[in-house]
């Protein structure tokens, strides 16, 4: 995993992404202990971090109860006011700010709301560990550390705005996506695999049109479906009113119309078995045209990938080789491959994104989501506790 020095070096001299995550996770499993009382130093550490929450694009929450109770010296008032400064800090590097509300239509479960971060605080203070506690509960994507290094870069405030939200889409997922997944990003028409740690292929996508467009979600990907058939949902059949001509291969078989396996098929020649309830799936398509435009935003919600057959043939290295894959798709038999071992996926929506040469772009905002993602106030201001 790629490894970058945090930009406070005040507070993490040559600490890299990887010792960050194995301090946490030491920090994570070491034995309960209990936190002595807050000391002024801690005190004051832990006055600098929240000062520093705007590099990371959050609020700067409100001090003025913590500043009275360090004026006072270490006490019960002290050890209250840290500790409420302290996990909401926490809460917001690892959860973002975002209402449920504000939430709206991200359904990718983030099971980061179930971390101990009382626990965590307790046994970081401990360890001395307060610093390292807060750099590791950042974003553990290099996504991330990208956005966040151009964020302290830019000057310009509609990119710095930009950059800011994006920054907080980060943190509704988990803070650690694993070492194996495909990541979808709609808003730049991409898909990455991710093995081993490392990004090992990207092939262009279609997404849905700004009518009807692709959810955000994550799913697991257990197989290959090879010369598929085509399910037509409800919504496209009122859509066409009923009218699929058999000569395209539609049937219409146990109430329900279908399309046969075959080149002129709408999934193409693969697509990928991920269930989910959105019936939105990664697919091959015979409009292999559209994927030269720069905009690629014109299926019903589905992803349909460049290189389908190269795609399904990396996800099934060790399985068969393209080949073997070849004489399947000629066959026209509906074949399903499983997947040596179940990958996730997940469909996201960054508006602002690294490139193939880490350079951060800002995309359009085509299904216009951004204005509802929480920024932090500029800087100066302050958020009441």
């Amino acid at each position: 995993m790629t490894k970058f020095k945090w930009l406070n070096q005040k507070m993490h001299k040559k600490t890299s992404f990887d010792a960050a995550f194995l301090s946490i996770i030491s920090i994570a499993t070491a034995p309960h202990v209990q936190a002595a009382e807050w000391n002024v130093e801690q005190a004051r550490q832990l006055r600098q971090l929240s000062a520093s929450s705007l590099e990371d694009a959050l609020p700067v929450f409100s001090t003025a109860e913590f500043d009275r109770a360090l004026a006072q010296g270490p006490g019960s008032e002290l050890d209250a006011a840290a500790t409420t400064l302290a996990l909401r800090l926490a809460r917001a590097h690892l959860l973002g700010t975002a209402t449920d509300a504000q939430r709206i239509g991200w359904k990718i479960a983030d099971t980061d709301r179930t971390t101990d971060l009382a626990g965590w605080l307790e046994r970081a203070r401990a360890g001395d560990g307060l610093a390292t506690f807060f750099a590791a509960l950042r974003p553990a994507h290099p996504d991330y550390a990208a956005l966040r290094a151009a964020y302290a870069r830019e000057t310009d405030p509609d990119r710095k705005l930009a950059l800011a939200r994006n920054m907080e889409r980060w943190r509704w997922l988990p803070r650690s996506l694993g070492t194996d997944y495909i990541l979808v990003n709609t808003a730049t028409f991409e898909a990455r695999l991710w093995r081993g740690g490392k990004q090992t292929g990207t092939w262009r996508v279609i997404v849905g049109k700004t009518s009807t467009p692709t959810p955000v979600f994550a799913a697991t990907v257990r197989g290959v479906n090879l010369n598929p058939w085509w399910n037509i949902p409800a919504s496209i059949v009122r859509e066409k009113r009923g009218r699929f001509p058999a000569s395209q291969g539609y049937v219409y078989l146990g109430g329900q119309w279908r399309q046969k396996p075959g080149p002129n098929n709408a999934l193409g020649q693969m697509k990928l078995v991920m269930p989910n309830p959105y019936s939105v799936y990664l697919h091959d398509t015979p409009s292999k045209q559209l994927f030269e435009r720069d905009v690629r935003a014109f299926s019903h919600g589905c992803i349909r990938t460049g290189d389908a057959l190269g795609f399904a043939t990396t996800l099934l290295e060790g399985v068969k080789t393209r080949a073997e894959i070849d004489r399947i798709v000629q066959s026209r038999q509906s074949v399903v491959i499983d997947l040596p071992q179940p990958l996730p996926v997940y469909i996201t929506y960054f508006t602002a994104a690294p490139g193939a040469d880490g350079t951060v772009t800002i995309a359009p905002d085509i299904y216009r989501r951004d204005a509802r993602v929480p920024a932090a106030p500029p800087s100066g201001e302050t958020c009441g506790i």
